[in-house]
Protein backbone atom coordinates (compact mmCIF):
# COMPACT_ATOMS: atom_id res chain seq x y z
CA UNK A 1 0.00 0.00 0.00
CA UNK A 2 1.32 3.42 -0.80
CA UNK A 3 0.53 7.00 0.06
CA UNK A 4 -0.41 9.09 -2.95
CA UNK A 5 0.48 12.58 -1.70
CA UNK A 6 3.21 14.26 0.38
CA UNK A 7 3.02 13.99 4.15
CA UNK A 8 1.31 16.49 6.46
CA UNK A 9 0.95 16.35 10.21
CA UNK A 10 -2.12 14.24 10.99
CA UNK A 11 -1.78 15.15 14.69
CA UNK A 12 -3.51 18.49 13.95
CA UNK A 13 -6.51 16.83 12.27
CA UNK A 14 -9.67 17.54 14.33
CA UNK A 15 -11.02 14.00 13.76
CA UNK A 16 -7.80 12.34 14.93
CA UNK A 17 -7.68 14.61 17.99
CA UNK A 18 -11.33 13.86 18.87
CA UNK A 19 -10.75 10.09 18.82
CA UNK A 20 -7.36 9.41 20.48
CA UNK A 21 -8.05 5.66 20.50
CA UNK A 22 -7.57 5.77 16.72
CA UNK A 23 -4.03 7.26 16.93
CA UNK A 24 -2.24 3.94 16.15
CA UNK A 25 -4.38 3.64 13.01
CA UNK A 26 -3.43 7.12 11.73
CA UNK A 27 0.23 6.65 12.64
CA UNK A 28 0.35 3.39 10.64
CA UNK A 29 -1.56 4.99 7.75
CA UNK A 30 1.26 7.55 7.43
CA UNK A 31 3.57 4.60 6.73
CA UNK A 32 1.10 3.08 4.24
CA UNK A 33 -0.03 0.32 6.58
CA UNK A 34 -3.64 -0.60 7.29
CA UNK A 35 -4.23 -1.57 10.93
CA UNK A 36 -7.32 -3.15 12.48
CA UNK A 37 -8.26 -3.65 16.13
CA UNK A 38 -8.22 -7.34 17.05
CA UNK A 39 -9.79 -8.72 20.21
CA UNK A 40 -7.38 -10.50 22.55
CA UNK A 41 -10.24 -12.73 23.78
CA UNK A 42 -12.27 -13.82 20.74
CA UNK A 43 -9.51 -13.15 18.18
CA UNK A 44 -11.79 -11.34 15.73
CA UNK A 45 -11.00 -8.03 14.07
CA UNK A 46 -13.48 -5.17 14.06
CA UNK A 47 -13.89 -1.67 12.75
CA UNK A 48 -14.16 1.21 14.21
CA UNK A 49 -11.50 1.52 16.90
CA UNK A 50 -12.85 1.45 20.43
CA UNK A 51 -11.72 0.47 23.92
CA UNK A 52 -13.65 -2.82 23.88
CA UNK A 53 -14.51 -5.55 21.40
CA UNK A 54 -18.01 -4.92 19.97
CA UNK A 55 -18.27 -8.62 19.13
CA UNK A 56 -17.69 -10.13 22.59
CA UNK A 57 -17.32 -7.17 24.98
CA UNK A 58 -13.72 -7.88 26.04
CA UNK A 59 -11.54 -4.89 26.94
CA UNK A 60 -8.38 -3.63 25.29
CA UNK A 61 -8.26 -4.90 21.71
CA UNK A 62 -4.78 -4.89 20.15
CA UNK A 63 -3.81 -3.45 16.78
CA UNK A 64 -2.67 -5.77 13.98
CA UNK A 65 -1.59 -5.25 10.39
CA UNK A 66 -4.28 -6.03 7.85
CA UNK A 67 -3.75 -7.41 4.37
CA UNK A 68 -5.43 -4.45 2.68
CA UNK A 69 -7.39 -6.94 0.59
CA UNK A 70 -11.14 -7.34 0.45
CA UNK A 71 -14.21 -7.27 -1.75
CA UNK A 72 -16.97 -4.81 -2.51
CA UNK A 73 -19.87 -5.68 -0.18
CA UNK A 74 -22.18 -2.83 -1.19
CA UNK A 75 -21.77 0.46 -3.03
CA UNK A 76 -23.46 3.56 -4.35
CA UNK A 77 -22.38 5.94 -7.07
CA UNK A 78 -22.68 9.60 -6.13
CA UNK A 79 -23.68 11.20 -9.41
CA UNK A 80 -22.14 14.63 -8.97
CA UNK A 81 -20.29 16.68 -11.55
CA UNK A 82 -17.48 14.18 -11.03
CA UNK A 83 -19.11 10.85 -10.00
CA UNK A 84 -17.52 8.84 -7.19
CA UNK A 85 -18.15 5.51 -5.47
CA UNK A 86 -18.97 5.15 -1.77
CA UNK A 87 -18.72 1.52 -0.70
CA UNK A 88 -18.61 -0.94 2.13
CA UNK A 89 -15.61 -3.19 1.63
CA UNK A 90 -15.56 -6.52 3.46
CA UNK A 91 -11.92 -6.89 4.45
CA UNK A 92 -10.33 -10.35 4.30
CA UNK A 93 -9.95 -10.09 8.08
CA UNK A 94 -13.75 -9.84 8.47
CA UNK A 95 -14.88 -6.27 9.22
CA UNK A 96 -16.78 -3.99 6.88
CA UNK A 97 -15.13 -0.62 6.19
CA UNK A 98 -16.95 2.37 4.72
CA UNK A 99 -14.67 3.84 2.07
CA UNK A 100 -14.36 5.00 -1.53
CA UNK A 101 -13.51 2.93 -4.61
CA UNK A 102 -11.12 5.02 -6.71
CA UNK A 103 -9.01 5.03 -9.87
CA UNK A 104 -11.60 3.27 -12.03
CA UNK A 105 -14.81 3.85 -13.93
CA UNK A 106 -17.56 4.12 -11.26
CA UNK A 107 -19.91 2.22 -13.57
CA UNK A 108 -17.53 -0.76 -13.63
CA UNK A 109 -17.65 -1.40 -9.84
CA UNK A 110 -19.47 -4.62 -8.88
CA UNK A 111 -20.48 -6.35 -5.65
CA UNK A 112 -18.02 -9.14 -4.90
CA UNK A 113 -15.23 -7.43 -6.85
CA UNK A 114 -11.75 -7.83 -5.32
CA UNK A 115 -10.18 -4.59 -4.11
CA UNK A 116 -6.88 -3.47 -2.59
CA UNK A 117 -6.24 -0.62 -0.14
CA UNK A 118 -4.38 2.56 -0.98
CA UNK A 119 -4.13 5.78 1.03
CA UNK A 120 -5.18 9.29 0.02
CA UNK A 121 -4.58 12.52 1.91
CA UNK A 122 -7.69 14.25 3.31
CA UNK A 123 -7.95 18.05 3.33
CA UNK A 124 -7.55 17.85 7.14
CA UNK A 125 -4.16 16.17 6.83
CA UNK A 126 -4.58 12.48 7.59
CA UNK A 127 -4.13 9.63 5.13
CA UNK A 128 -7.39 7.75 4.64
CA UNK A 129 -7.73 4.24 3.21
CA UNK A 130 -9.47 4.00 -0.15
CA UNK A 131 -9.67 0.95 -2.39
CA UNK A 132 -8.91 0.20 -6.02
CA UNK A 133 -10.40 -2.71 -7.96
CA UNK A 134 -7.92 -5.56 -8.40
CA UNK A 135 -7.71 -5.16 -12.22
CA UNK A 136 -6.71 -1.51 -11.62
CA UNK A 137 -3.97 -2.34 -9.08
CA UNK A 138 -0.56 -1.03 -10.11
CA UNK A 139 2.61 -2.58 -8.69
Amino acid sequence: MQATEPSRDWHADPYAIEYPESAPFWEAAEAGTLLLPQCTQCGRCHWHPRAFCPLCGAADPQWRSASGQGEVFSYSIARTEEPYVVAYVKLNEGPLMLTNIVDCDPGAVRIGQSVTARFRRTPQGRLLPVFVPAPCVKA
